[in-house]
């Protein structure tokens, strides 16, 4: 590629002023200043660096920074952190160097946004422990977190140069984690593109097939709004006040979950599009003239009663407020209408950011998104948690879904949809939650299980007799709840697992086994268990015994890959060993980097079959495994561990047959069955592993698992059989177990 140093020096100034243009109403006295002394550092420390796309580094903490102040609404500290924010770990200045020149609360923030340095051990996650460290920043300052969401998005929007494997990396830990916390901050227009390109990512063809959908039907959409909001327009004249009405279809990833969720072609998504209208009124009038506008949809459009949302009132855990109803159009149409004030559209897509500009003025907005920052603080400070079971608690406060309930005095409580009396009675006090018998729910005696609805008024009752249980970790879904309930088992448990501990190490040294953090990694594989404490406490409840760790002495992990102790898994020394073992095996899958032939396992989740988009995992003791794509596991082993992420693709077919499920729903009638399974094992010659068919009132569902030979295969098969009469529907299904 032949380089133009003079335009490409243009460029980079031109983006430079740009962003300084965009910047500008936020700028006071000598942050212009600063802000120069930073992209000057920038460049030079990123002088000599390429992105994979080939375009000079600097472009990239320049559209950060462009992000920063466009589209979350950040100001100069942010610019500039955002400038800086790869130079400590790809560069040689030194964070000191920073908090020289622009001082110490920039360097933190920077510090918060440089990944950890240095080899993790094995088994621990190094996405999972840069991700706690990003966060112990958070709770002090949320620009850290507000910036790696402007950073991922950039480096979302451009990873089209980014080989397949780290696509899938990237893509699934932006869907794990950094989506639900744009969501959470309240950055729903950062969130939606965040989940449209981990689709465009992760399942081009489905992410094209939605999006041409929605393309052929914009015109006729169109049409029809504008004969939808007209006899609104004309009531809002009336009313004279300024107001706007926008219409979006919905995301493609939202059209793409419902798709899933409801197991429903496109054409069957009757919700794609909603109409927003959003009026411009003080403050001390926004809930009245809100409920005007409400009262005037619905005096034209009957709405459906169980889809009213009123987030005026109760706004959401991440400050969002609106009023939702859906109405049926005169066409027989539903269709979603969201009524808020300019106030609150602007929270509604900038989040957090857009909270600060409106803090003085309306103080009790800022209360939920405080409320969960303490949260996030508490969580912080429990320092027993491993970098993995930390992202599993913080993603479940992320979720925010949430039932609004009371105590006997009537003070508002806000918890996780489908939270327990045990959730509110942890919620309230830990001492109440540890001794909690019952509740009584709207005065109605209720066990500790009892899921909490919207408005519910609860008295918790307690016993001094009561002691937390394993079991009550299977229904409370609040992360408070659930971490207290572990502290209260891990106080009960720590003698025996102490006790533990003692033997283990006894009769290791007798077995004459080494104690590595290998070793102790197939051992909690090997008993499937998922902590050191947890094998410690089995070993001391006897459960685990001597016999046990012989037979662990004898068994050799079927891993081709020797690691050394303390060496992290990672692509290079898997894609070395597979060239060592090149050509040794006859099969049909390429593996690592160099497309080689490689010993494999198919993952039991996804049942991949040939044709199927793939990748590769390292398991600790069953050697590489081969996921789907889009497998139900896939997100969080890439999520978490993309470090033991490889390569795979199908290559020409043999002829082997796998097996796959197909689901079949339609009509029932008289010799219908036989039709199937004709055209299954006569017509196209297919094995079939298992028939299980149901019928109830004339509707009938079966389950049927054959082999086929690729994608292509199953698809004919799949087209024949929505060819027989009384067939409505024919899709492939996973086994859906949790084996990776």
């Amino acid at each position: 590629m032949v380089i133009d140093a003079v335009e490409e020096k243009k460029e980079i100034i031109s983006r430079y002023r740009r962003l300084l243009r965009k910047a500008k109403p936020t700028l006071k006295g000598n942050d212009a200043k600063l802000i120069k002394r930073a992209f000057t550092i920038a460049m030079e420390a990123h002088k000599d660096m390429r992105r994979k796309s080939g375009e000079p580094y600097i472009f990239h903490p320049l559209s950060v920074a462009e992000i920063c102040v466009e589209e979350i609404g950040l100001g100069t500290t942010s610019i500039i952190a955002a400038l800086l924010h790869d130079v400590v770990e790809d560069t040689d200045i030194q964070l000191i160097d920073l908090e020289r020149i622009f001082g110490k609360k920039i360097a933190k923030i920077i510090d918060g946004l440089t990944k950890i340095r240095g080899v993790f051990e094995y088994g621990t996650s190094a996405q999972a422990e840069n991700f706690r460290k990003m966060l112990f920043t958070l709770s002090e300052d949320v620009r850290v977190i507000l910036i790696k969401l402007a950073d991922r998005l950039h480096n979302m929007r451009t990873l089209d140069s980014m080989p397949r494997n780290k696509q899938l990396r990237v893509s699934s830990e932006t869907i794990y984690l950094y989506a639900p916390l744009a969501h959470r901050l309240g950055l729903n227009a950062i969130k939606t593109e965040l989940e449209d390109l981990y689709l465009r990512f992760t399942d081009y063809p489905v992410f094209r097939e939605i999006a041409d959908k929605i393309d052929e039907t914009r015109a006729s959409r169109n049409k029809f709004i504008k004969q939808f909001v007209q006899p609104i327009k004309e009531e809002l004249d009336k009313l004279n006040v300024e107001y706007e009405i926008k219409s979006r279809p919905k995301s493609i990833f939202s059209i793409y979950s419902k798709m899933r969720k409801q197991n429903i072609p496109f054409d069957e998504v009757y919700d794609l599009f909603a109409v927003r209208i959003i009026v411009d009124t003080p403050l001390e009038h926004e809930k009245s003239y809100c409920w005007q506008v409400y009262s005037i949809v619905t005096d034209y459009y009957t709405p459906n009663p169980d889809r009213l949302r009123d987030w005026i009132s109760t706004p959401k855990g991440n400050g969002y407020e609106s009023l939702h109803t859906t109405v049926m159009a005169k066409n027989g149409q539903w269709v979603e209408v969201q009524i808020r004030t300019r106030r609150m559209d602007e929270i509604a897509e900038k989040g957090y950011a857009a909270h600060w500009k409106y803090k003085d003025t309306v103080s009790s907005h800022e209360s939920n998104l405080e409320k969960w920052l303490v949260k996030v603080r508490e969580l912080l400070e429990k320092q027993d948690l491993t970098a993995l079971e930390f992202v599993d608690d913080f993603r479940g406060n992320l979720f925010n879904e949430e039932v609004f309930v009371f105590t006997p005095r009537g003070e508002l409580k806000t918890l996780p949809n489908g939270a327990t009396a045990l959730d509110f009675a942890f919620e309230i006090h830990t001492d109440i939650g540890a001794k909690c018998i019952g509740a009584k729910v709207n005065q109605k005696l209720v066990p500790i299980n009892h899921v909490l609805k919207n408005g519910d008024q609860i008295e918790i009752l307690t016993s001094s007799k009561q002691k937390a249980n394993e079991d009550w970790l299977r229904f409370v879904i609040s992360p408070k709840a659930k971490s207290k309930i572990k502290e209260l088992l891990k106080e009960d448990k720590k003698n025996v697992v102490e006790e533990g501990k003692e033997i283990l190490l006894r009769k290791l040294k007798q077995l004459k086994i080494e104690t590595t953090s290998q070793m102790y990694e197939q051992m909690r594989a090997f008993f499937n268990v998922n902590s050191q404490f947890e094998l410690h406490y089995r070993i001391g409840k006897g459960t685990i015994t001597v016999n046990d760790l012989k037979r662990f002495k004898e068994f050799k992990p079927s891993s081709p890959l020797k690691t050394r102790p303390h060496e992290s898994v990672d692509v290079k020394t898997i894609e070395q060993e597979i060239n060592k073992v090149k050509g040794r095996y006859e099969d049909i899958l390429l593996i690592g980097e160099d497309m080689d032939v490689v010993e494999y396992k198919l993952a039991k989740c996804c049942t991949p079959i040939p044709g199927d988009d793939v990748f590769g995992f390292v398991t600790v003791n069953e050697g590489i495994k081969i996921h789907r794509t889009t497998c139900p596991n896939a997100t969080e082993l890439l999520a978490n561990h993309g470090n033991r992420v490889i390569k795979a693709k199908w290559t020409s077919q043999h002829e082997v047959a796998f097996l796959t499920g197909l689901k079949v729903i339609g009509t029932d009638r008289v010799g219908l069955i036989n039709d199937v399974s004709k055209v299954i094992s006569e017509e196209l010659k297919v094995n079939m592993s298992s028939l299980a068919f149901k019928t109830d009132h004339g509707i009938f569902s079966g389950e049927i698992m054959l082999y086929v030979n690729d994608t292509r295969h199953l698809e004919m098969l799949i087209n024949k059989l929505e060819k027989v009469e009384g067939v409505v529907k024919v899709t492939r299904f996973d086994s859906r177990s949790n084996n990776t």
